[in-house]
């Protein structure tokens, strides 16, 4: 083999060689990772985003996500301080704020903080009623938030929020529930009512001191309440002769039923005037 092929193959070996290496040390993040590197076993930093170089077969990096991750935590099944069982089930945002804790303090964070949340839910819902449960959802979310956000911040994780998605309650207390819920209804009601005939016997009460001050108003109510039941042609209405005097003139109350018996004999009950 010639001197000069000998060389050109030694060259592109040694190209293969050198090109291999140059692209195991050449390593790019995106702006929302992190690379924590560790060089023979020691941490080094971390680094990102963008370009870098690390040794080959010497130094070895594990990439951190910093966006926030949504977390899914399980149903689950908890006794309130009312000895109710419910199903209660909920979701944890957090994100990675220091990716070498988050790397050096715990195996696996994302499994750490699911399980820390499951736990965490368990006992704050097992310290309330199901009341609470139901009507402080806003307050229980801010103090799982404030419990996981400080037990995971040697982590290097941010706890932003947790939110309860769905609270299962048993058959019974629906039903329980619903019945209470008509039951106040009917309370409601009934009270509505009360005040309404409280209201009406006040009025009544007024309106009798004043008739009784003032007879004549009395008797043309009455006049007044004897000529619309006259425009009814199917009733026949019986009161005691009167004379009501108004002014100068005179008006016999027998007249005005009398009239109205007439018109009302006159006419058969449920033909149409003619």
């Amino acid at each position: 083999m010639p001197a000069n092929e000998a060389w050109i193959i030694e060259a592109f070996i040694l190209l293969l060689i050198v090109g291999g290496i140059l692209s195991m040390s050449i390593k790019v993040v995106k702006e929302y990772e992190r690379a924590v590197i560790f060089r023979l076993g020691r941490l080094l930093g971390a680094k990102g985003p963008g370009l870098f170089f690390i040794i080959p077969f010497v130094d070895n990096f594990i990439k951190v996500d910093l966006r926030i991750v949504t977390a899914d935590v399980p149903e689950q099944r908890i006794i309130t301080r009312d000895n109710v069982t419910v199903g209660v089930d909920a979701v944890v945002y957090y994100k990675v704020f220091d990716p070498i804790k988050a790397v050096t303090r715990i195996e696996n964070y994302h499994y750490g903080v699911i399980m820390l949340a499951q736990t965490t839910l368990r006992d704050v819902i097992g310290q309330v009623e199901l009341d609470d449960l139901l009507t402080k959802r806003e307050e229980l979310n801010k103090k799982l938030q404030e419990i996981l956000d400080q037990l995971t911040d040697p982590w290097g994780i941010k706890v932003t929020a947790v939110t309860l998605k769905e609270v299962k309650l048993p058959e019974t207390m629906l039903r329980a529930m619903a019945k209470q819920a008509e039951a106040e209804r009917w309370r409601r009601a009934r009270i509505i009512e009360a005040e309404g005939e409280k209201q009406a016997a006040k009025i009544m009460a007024e309106a009798a001191e004043f008739y009784e001050r003032h007879p004549t108003a009395l008797r043309l109510r009455e006049l007044q309440t004897l000529i619309e039941i006259a425009k009814e042609k199917n009733l026949i209405v019986v009161t005691e002769q009167g004379v009501s005097t108004i002014g100068s003139g005179s008006l016999s109350l027998g007249k005005v039923v009398g009239a109205a018996s007439a018109l009302q004999r006159s006419q058969p009950i449920g033909e149409p005037e003619s």
